[in-house]
């Protein structure tokens, strides 16, 4: 079959969103209205009775079957130790109702490439990490004791977070949440540079981080399984977590991510503000 290809990317409104989100953008006008249950009959007429291959292509997943996918998960690391593990994070981050508190993950592509993901848990905002690789890489063999070449070692990938959360006041970089990959041996230089405490999650229990997961499977439109990574340059990055970030959530009552985040932005600055005086 060959190496899978880029698709095609777009701003991929499910129905549902587009049928909730249109009341908030056109409050006043009645004849903006449709159900998403209208949209996909639409879509299945126009498919007669099926989905045709360019209306699969526009699916999140890329396919019109729901298929088992394979997890292989490392064995715990020797840096987390029994106090950072997620039973000890603070029940708190559990309901969501402080902000603040984010989980990150990797996505891998061909030839060890990689993005990284952060999502903030209250709103779902979303930052993705560009971890190109080193010169070098898979071109000479690499220095047991140096960088990982690949661009995602444990260096590369707590200075892309911590360049990421240099722009957000404290009030949100209280936590975060990821599974036990070598690429966090250096989470005690990203604590103390960042503010963030880092918990691990147990070994093999990704649902232990499941804003992240689900967020990880949407941007799988966007990248892939079975492809180069490292094509996309920071700006793409950027345009990706831009569409999802303006992507309206149900669990947002149909608010965008970015919607939300903003708004803890400026509750944030407000009480700064009231602070000082």
């Amino acid at each position: 079959q060959g190496r899978r290809q880029a698709r095609r990317w777009s701003r991929a409104w499910s129905p549902q969103q587009i049928s909730n989100r249109l009341p908030i953008d056109f409050p006043e006008d009645t004849s903006m209205r449709i159900s998403h249950e209208a949209i996909y009959q639409a879509l299945y007429v126009q498919g007669r009775g099926a989905l045709q291959r360019e209306l699969t292509a526009c699916l999140r997943t890329g396919r019109a079957l729901r298929v088992p996918r394979e997890r292989v998960r490392a064995r715990g690391k020797s840096f987390v130790t029994a106090e950072i593990m997620i039973s000890e994070r603070p029940a708190s981050v559990e309901d969501r109702a402080v902000p603040g508190h984010w989980e990150g993950d990797l996505i891998l592509g061909l030839d060890s490439s990689a993005i990284g993901t952060l999502v903030e848990r209250t709103t779902r905002f979303t930052m993705l990490l560009h971890l190109p690789p080193q010169p070098g890489h898979r071109q000479q063999p690499r220095d047991k004791h140096g960088p990982a070449l690949a661009g995602h070692g444990a260096e590369a990938v707590r200075e892309a977070i911590t360049k990421v959360m240099s722009s957000l006041p404290k009030q949100l970089k209280k936590s975060l949440t990821w599974d036990q990959g070598a690429e966090m041996a250096q989470h005690v230089k990203l604590s103390m540079h960042t503010g963030l405490q880092v918990y691990f999650c147990d070994p093999q229990s990704p649902w232990q981080r499941g804003t992240n997961e689900n967020t990880n499977g949407l941007l799988r439109q966007y990248f892939p399984k079975g492809t180069d990574l490292s094509a996309h340059r920071a700006t793409d990055l950027q345009a990706v977590a831009l569409a999802l970030n303006t992507r309206p959530r149900k669990s947002l009552d149909w608010q965008t991510p970015a919607e939300a985040f903003n708004e803890l932005i400026r509750s944030v600055n407000k009480r700064s503000v009231a602070t000082t005086r």
